[in-house]
């Protein structure tokens, strides 16, 4: 009798101890799959903003004209895969006329004879959609602010002064400034309305040193009228 007391009081033990298990498997099953959840958003999250970071880069890099530096203009794919406005490319190649033999401003490739050009339809629409993008986010110039001197129609925002081009750019132009410059860099200030004044007029260079003797900013050509002279770097 007490083995079966001990066989029936058993069962029911084993079953709970069982059905115990059974909860605890399932809930780091549970766990385990709420886990996977979570990484599988983050993982989303994380190649939606590299996705939109890589559009903004290539929205940046791929749809300005080298040449202007601004936005294409009835844009033109060439032979070596690199566009221009229309104009900017048909004013490069005909400087090249008189040689028959017509160059990429980019890569130097040639070409000859002259290519027709054909308008990059694809790439027009993308400068339209982007135009409407910048137009939202970009900042129009006002009063008392410094304009871009390379934006055509509406003038933005000027952040940036060239003391080697003698021009100010906005975010977008200044960015194609760099990238069209970056082999050699030019030197570059914060923008200003007095460009002119930050430049010799005799020797059109920057003027980077200051003369003690004379009182006055000089540029490096003018050392040689400055021999004996007390002079610092400007920037000091």
């Amino acid at each position: 009798m007490r083995n079966r007391i001990y066989r029936l009081t058993d069962k029911p033990v084993l079953h709970t101890s069982l059905k115990h298990r059974t909860r605890k498997q399932e809930s780091h099953e549970f766990k385990e799959r709420e886990t996977e959840v979570c990484l599988s958003c983050c993982v989303f999250v994380s190649l939606y903003s590299c996705s939109k970071m890589a559009e903004a880069r290539f929205s940046q890099d791929e749809f300005s004209c080298p040449v202007c530096l601004d936005l294409l203009k009835d844009p033109v794919t060439i032979q070596c895969g690199h566009s221009y406005c229309m104009s900017c490319i048909t004013d490069c190649w005909d400087q090249e006329d008189q040689m028959r033999v017509y160059s990429c401003p980019q890569c130097r490739q040639t070409f000859s004879p002259r290519p027709a050009l054909f308008k990059n339809v694809v790439f027009a629409e993308m400068v339209e959609k982007l135009k409407k993008t910048k137009l939202q986010s970009a900042v129009p110039a006002g009063a008392g602010d410094v304009q871009c001197d390379v934006c055509t129609g509406r003038k933005y925002k000027a952040i940036k002064s060239c003391l080697v081009c003698l021009e100010s750019y906005c975010q977008t132009h200044f960015e194609r400034h760099e990238e069209f410059h970056s082999r050699k860099p030019h030197k570059v200030t914060d923008a200003t309305g007095r460009l002119q004044e930050m430049i010799c007029q005799k020797h059109e260079k920057i003027l980077e040193v200051f003369c003690h003797t004379d009182q006055k900013c000089i540029c490096v050509l003018c050392m040689d009228e400055h021999k004996n002279h007390d002079t610092v770097s400007a920037a000091a």
